[in-house]
């Protein structure tokens, strides 16, 4: 009798469903950051939420609270992860003006790449992220030999600078699908300037050809190249 009642068990533990797998190995907090980006990446800012974070790490909720408190709190640290790269990927022999300009341009491609991290570096002016970027530039306008009474007026310029394309993309992230034909949507642009009165918006129509092919890359760096022009004219 104990013994069928041995087989009994066995047979039902055997057929019981089994539970979802889980992960046995440490959760870090570089992880969870790595998995808040590929979800920002793919689907955008709505779509983070701690039980899509679940999902992605087949954890429970405790264990990504032990490392990231809140929403805020992930999306800073996310933004500072892909700024920290920004920072770092600049070489240690570069001329400190090409520095800067891989600063800014490495801040636009990873904008560009990830435009969720315009939307957060607009939205709080003095987070750590920003503070890596103003550090860096800070750093190699003293190597440039910028006098340090002008360091603070010319860092503060780039930096917002490159936070005015910050702004520029989290308002088009929210506007306009990312899937956007841009020859397009500059098309539809340039038709609109076409209907102002040209002497009241003679400029607007100077430029509509150059809207129609301008490069935005290039347009951002142009305008670093003018700010380090009159910082060298203060040198």
């Amino acid at each position: 009798m104990e013994r069928r009642s041995k087989c009994v068990k066995m047979l039902a533990m055997a057929t019981r469903p089994q539970r979802s797998e889980r992960r046995t190995d440490a959760l870090s907090r570089e992880r969870i950051v790595e998995a808040a980006i590929e979800i920002l990446d793919a689907d955008g800012e709505a779509a983070l939420t701690f039980r899509a974070l679940r999902t992605r790490l087949a954890t429970g909720s405790g264990a990504i609270y032990w490392h990231v408190a809140n929403k805020d709190e992930l999306l800073a640290a996310t933004t500072d992860d892909v700024i920290a790269r920004v920072v770092t990927d600049v070489s240690a022999g570069a001329e400190p003006r090409e520095a800067i300009r891989a600063i800014a341009s490495g801040v636009f491609d990873a904008i560009d790449a990830h435009p969720w991290v315009g939307g957060q570096l607009s939205r709080e002016p003095w987070q750590f992220a920003v503070l890596q970027v103003f550090e860096a530039l800070g750093q190699q306008l003293g190597a440039l030999g910028v006098p340090e009474r002008a360091r603070f007026d010319c860092a503060s310029a780039l930096l917002n600078y490159v936070l005015g394309l910050a702004g520029q993309y989290a308002a088009g992230a929210r506007l306009i699908a990312r899937e956007t034909d841009r020859s397009a949507f500059l098309a539809s642009v340039a038709e609109r300037w076409a209907t102002l009165d040209p002497a009241e918006h003679p400029f607007l129509h100077q430029v509509t050809p150059q809207l129609l092919d301008h490069d935005d890359r290039q347009q951002f760096l142009a305008g670093i190249d003018l700010i380090l022009a009159g910082i060298d004219a203060i040198r």
